[in-house]
């Protein structure tokens, strides 16, 4: 630390500025004794040059205590390489065992409970629980193959048929790029096409109903009334409705539904005290699940949304539980189930849609307590 005598000495001279009040031999004098000793940068040093060095200033102790011990600093490193490539082993061999036990758990859940395309024994595996969902929805990913849409009509084609074989009448599927609005009649017959493999001929199978928000209802005889269903049943749907969501009915729904009333209240056909959550949840309910109309049709109809506005259960087939911009009004009350796909799964495809998961995703549901934030 440099003593207040030099550090006067040194203000003094730099207030002089003009008048050279220390000459440069003065200045070097003066920190000299700050410097380090040019024999202690030496790679080698000899005992008569420790012994001077041990006799010598503060200042040179300081720096000699400071020095660094090459040994001790290098196996203070290699501990911690082995303590980190322990603790990595250790915790690997964890995440690896879990991951093969449930993959076990996934195959023997696959071979005890498959569904064999026999609706009664979907039926089976769902008598023994106490409620079902009377809206199911679903999150699917569009995956990056070449036959990707192929893949994932597939998918909704399977998840249609459990859903009428499991007597649960409305099915809504969620995927963020909204690419099935688009293929509408094609994905309709791939879903006939798989409930018939399920359910034989046409009669035997339930209607089919599939619509978008903002599009008309495809196939199936138009009916707002939903048959009354006891909790225990184990009796098919006699209808099959499915929603297609994708991410343009979430924030933009609600955007655009804010900007409407924000434009009628200007305009002075809403009083601004009108505009409620209640008012809110119907005007958005009816948006996202009533389908385009005539005016013949809305007026014979109605205006009841011909689904449930909120899913009873959502069920993501994922490794985590990712909503992807899912619509957030229509889940205030959702119960949800990721069914923790770790692997590529029997169809060889990223996040697999198997009937384990849909059942693991019911049974979880069966035995959830609704608070409804009691």
């Amino acid at each position: 630390m440099v003593s207040k005598t030099d550090r006067e000495i040194l203000r003094a001279d730099i207030r002089a500025r003009g008048d050279k009040s220390l000459t440069a031999a003065d200045r070097e004098n003066l920190l000299k004794p700050y410097l380090p000793d040019p024999a202690d940068l030496e790679p080698s040093s000899n005992s008569s040059a420790s012994q001077s060095r041990a006799g010598s200033g503060p200042s040179q102790r300081r720096q000699q205590r400071a020095r660094k011990k090459p040994i001790r600093t290098f196996l203070k490193s290699q501990l911690y390489k082995v303590t980190y490539a322990i603790t990595h082993i250790f915790f690997g061999i964890v995440v690896r065992l879990l991951q093969a036990y449930h993959a076990v758990v996934d195959r023997v859940f696959a071979i005890v409970y498959h569904h064999h395309r026999t609706p009664e024994l979907i039926r089976k595996d769902v008598r023994g629980l106490k409620r079902l969902p009377e809206h199911l929805s679903v999150i699917l990913t569009l995956q990056k193959e070449d036959d990707a849409l192929a893949v994932l009509m597939d998918e909704v084609a399977e998840l249609a048929a459990w859903t009428a074989s499991a007597g649960i009448p409305q099915l809504s599927v969620y995927e963020k790029s909204g690419i099935l609005k688009s293929c509408i009649p094609a994905l309709h017959r791939n879903i006939s096409t798989k409930l018939t493999s399920y359910f034989g001929t046409s009669s035997q199978q339930p209607s089919l109903r599939l619509f978008a928000p903002h599009h008309p209802v495809y196939g199936g005889a138009h009916t707002t009334q939903q048959t009354p269903r006891s909790e225990n049943t184990s009796t098919p749907s006699q209808s099959l409705t499915i929603l297609l969501l994708s991410s343009t009915d979430g924030r933009e729904t609600i955007v655009d539904l804010t900007k409407t009333l924000a434009e009628m209240s200007q305009n002075g056909k809403l009083s601004p005290e009108d505009i409620t959550p209640e008012l809110v949840d119907a005007e958005i309910s009816e948006i996202t699940t009533q389908p385009l109309q005539s005016q013949a049709v809305q007026e014979s109809a109605g205006t009841q949304p011909i689904m449930k506005p909120e899913p009873d259960l959502l069920l993501v087939f994922g490794s985590f539980l990712k909503l992807d911009g899912y619509p957030p009004w229509q889940i205030r009350l959702t119960e949800m189930y990721c069914t923790g796909v770790h692997h590529r799964g029997m169809t060889g495809y990223g996040e697999a849609v198997e009937y384990q998961g849909f059942m693991r995703g019911l049974w979880h549901y069966a035995g959830a307590q609704m608070r409804f934030g009691r």
